[in-house]
């Protein structure tokens, strides 16, 4: 597979790094008792983690029905159980940083990573929440870390009501939180813009999807 990635001014640290999360997050509250949690730039050097994953990650394509046909999915994606070993070391850190940082509040681990690289501005994700599993009836979190090039993390009201947004990108993260999966939705939309590639890494607890 061959995505070309322009390095950027905004993430030209020399090494990878994770910062502190104590302190550094900004908590969003949102109706029905969900909340985001965002941090930019809580991973400064992430260009050298968007090259090894996209060198490196067993990118697939799927296949959907909708409406009665099937369609490609707009991005590729790739899936990491529990028990699997992440493809480049800042993501275990990331995720032992998310475990101790929001355990009490959680009260279990952050385990799965499902990975998804947005290509170019051609590729998205629909309106949905990670309702597959407990987060359809049980409030859970769902960690994002984003590298490579910035889109737009929408979110809206199930239903209809005032949404917001994150452009992430260049190391952010967010965390949705409380009865967001269920109570919220959230997209990334295809965008004109000429942009590079996006990989969006979702940390999920056992039985989150």
């Amino acid at each position: 597979m061959t995505v070309t990635h322009q390095p950027t001014i905004f993430d030209a640290a020399e090494e990878p790094v994770l910062g502190p999360l104590a302190g550094r997050v900004q908590r969003t509250e949102l109706t029905a008792r969900a909340w985001v949690d965002h941090l930019a730039g809580w991973l400064t050097g992430s260009d050298h983690v968007l090259d090894a994953l996209l060198r490196d990650v067993p990118w697939r394509a799927e296949r959907r029905t909708m409406y009665d046909r099937a369609v490609d999915v707009p991005r590729l994606l790739c899936w990491y159980a529990a028990d699997a070993e992440l493809p480049h070391p800042m993501l275990r850190e990331a995720r032992d940083q998310l475990n101790a940082h929001y355990a009490a509040e959680l009260g279990e681990q952050f385990v799965t990573a499902g990975l998804c690289l947005y290509r170019n501005g051609s590729d998205s994700v629909a309106w949905h929440g990670d309702r597959i599993g407990r987060g359809a009836h049980t409030d859970t979190m769902v960690a994002i870390l984003s590298v490579g090039s910035a889109r737009i993390l929408q979110l809206r009201p199930r239903g209809g009501g005032t949404g917001l947004g994150f452009p992430l990108g260049h190391g952010d993260l967010i965390v949705m939180g409380g009865s967001c999966q269920r109570t919220w939705e959230h997209a990334v939309p295809k965008t004109r813009r000429g942009v590079g590639p996006r990989v969006s890494v979702q940390f999920r607890p056992a039985g989150v999807a």
